[in-house]
């Protein structure tokens, strides 16, 4: 864990400083106080700035995957055409995060030999200071435009078809790595994830009709942007990381499997080595990457063409989905918030309009909720204010594992199986699911 004292001595380094507001240019940045994120939008220019942010309490510093020609102008209220005008770039940052860092190593270790095969040249590779890696390509190495569309546009389509694209090509040699590590020994992995065998065993049947098993990796190792929607956050290199105490390090891409994290220490980082997402770019090397990537997810999907029923192809919802589906964070929301209504207002406004619940239904319940639930309510005129501009499903709830949310606000599920469904949306959808099948198959009856 951080102390004060750690975070005063790392960062009244005038390298660190410099290399920290080198990254900030054109970014958001979010500052985290221990458990407390600092206001936001907020943004990072001068060096003693950070010294000054240490000594105020400041633990780690984060940043948006997109550019932005003025931080400062975005607000929760900012409509998305009025993001898209502001926007004038996006990096594209894979986020590798499994609870055993030597597969994350693997699987690091793999995308540069896949993003070099592909001859991307401009990428970089930072621990994230805990269990994962980020891997990184600057918006310079992409081109301009695609067709007749600005590349700055392409977001977040571009960057979710990368990692689609990026994933789908090294899941293969991935288990086969992990499972080498392992020397097939499928009980040691199930003890380092600490998931149950029927979550990480899948099984193929031959033509012979044997049942051979099949390591799922995607139930414990995670490869995604670090987006799901607009102004989500990444630890900045050679920031500190609350829990393990370590920094956020930048490393050689070709040394992956080298890295331990004695590395990381703060006082063994003697000098930045590495920069991560170095702007300097000779070319486009990235250009083969995202054409290759946009074409191979329209490719996929016409494989795929007719082998799903269409009823299962993309869920309905004709009716807003009822309480009795939503998840327990939501539920504990609803029942009343001591601290943090404001931000429990952005949750759940976000959260019901992904599961069908209109403008007004939203509206009514929150006004109850805050009138009936909160021992000291919001003014009612805040409540309508963020509602003025909202449109339903336009955006979704902030992650599980955003630690600005859930977690500080007291609601957290703590349950494994946040770590797989990522936000609470997907827990909600995935009940849904199974109600309607069930329903389908006459194993409820209606009410």
């Amino acid at each position: 864990m951080l102390d004060k004292g750690t975070c005063l001595r790392f960062y009244k380094r005038r390298d660190i400083q410099e290399v920290l507001i080198e990254h900030a240019k054109n970014k958001e940045i979010g500052m985290r106080f221990g458990e407390i994120f600092g206001k936001r939008p907020d943004i990072l220019m001068y060096p003693q700035d950070v010294l000054e942010l240490a000594r105020r309490g400041l633990t780690s510093f984060h940043a948006s995957e997109e550019l932005w020609s003025n931080p400062l102008a975005i607000s929760n209220s900012t409509s998305k055409k009025e993001l898209e005008e502001l926007r004038c770039g996006w990096d594209l940052v894979l986020d590798i995060d499994c609870a055993f860092i030597e597969y994350s190593k693997i699987c690091a270790d793999l995308i540069v030999k896949f993003l070099e095969y592909c001859e991307v040249r401009d990428f970089s590779v930072k621990f994230s200071g805990n269990k994962g890696f980020h891997i990184g390509i600057p918006f310079e190495a992409f081109p301009k435009q695609v067709g007749e569309a600005e590349m700055k546009d392409l977001f977040p389509e571009a960057p979710r078809k990368m990692a689609w694209y990026v994933k789908e090509n090294i899941k293969e040699e991935l288990r086969k790595r992990i499972l080498a590590l392992e020397k097939r020994n499928f009980s040691a992995i199930k003890e380092k994830v600490n998931l149950p065998e029927e979550e990480i065993i899948r099984y193929e049947t031959t033509v012979l009709g044997d049942n051979i098993p099949k390591l799922n990796v995607g139930a414990f190792l995670e490869i995604d942007t670090v987006l799901l929607a607009s102004r989500h956050l990444y630890r900045m290199p050679y920031s500190l990381h609350e829990k393990s105490g370590l920094v956020s390090l930048p490393l050689d891409p070709h040394k992956i499997m080298e890295f331990t994290k004695e590395m990381a220490r703060p006082e063994a980082v003697l000098t930045p080595m590495f920069m991560f997402l170095e702007r300097n770019v000779k070319m486009e090397s990235a250009r083969r990457l995202l054409l290759q990537a946009l074409d191979f997810k329209v490719e996929k999907e016409r494989e795929d063409e007719g082998k799903i029923p269409k009823k299962f192809e993309e869920l309905e919802i004709s009716s807003p989905i009822k309480e009795e589906f939503f998840p327990p964070c939501m539920k504990k929301m609803l029942g009343g918030m001591e601290d943090g209504k404001k931000r429990s207002v952005f949750c759940l406004m976000n959260y019901l309009g992904k599961i069908g619940w209109n403008k007004s239904e939203i509206n009514e319940l929150l006004k109850k909720w805050n009138k009936e639930k909160n021992r000291e309510p919001l003014r009612e005129v805040y409540i309508k204010g963020q509602l003025y501009n909202f449109k339903p499903g336009d955006k979704l709830p902030p992650n599980c594992d955003n630690e600005a949310y859930y977690k500080t606000l007291g609601v957290a599920c703590n349950a494994e199986w946040c770590k797989r469904l990522k936000n609470p949306v997907n827990y909600t959808l995935s009940k849904w699911r199974r109600y309607l099948h069930e329903k389908e198959e006459g194993k409820f009856e209606e009410k």
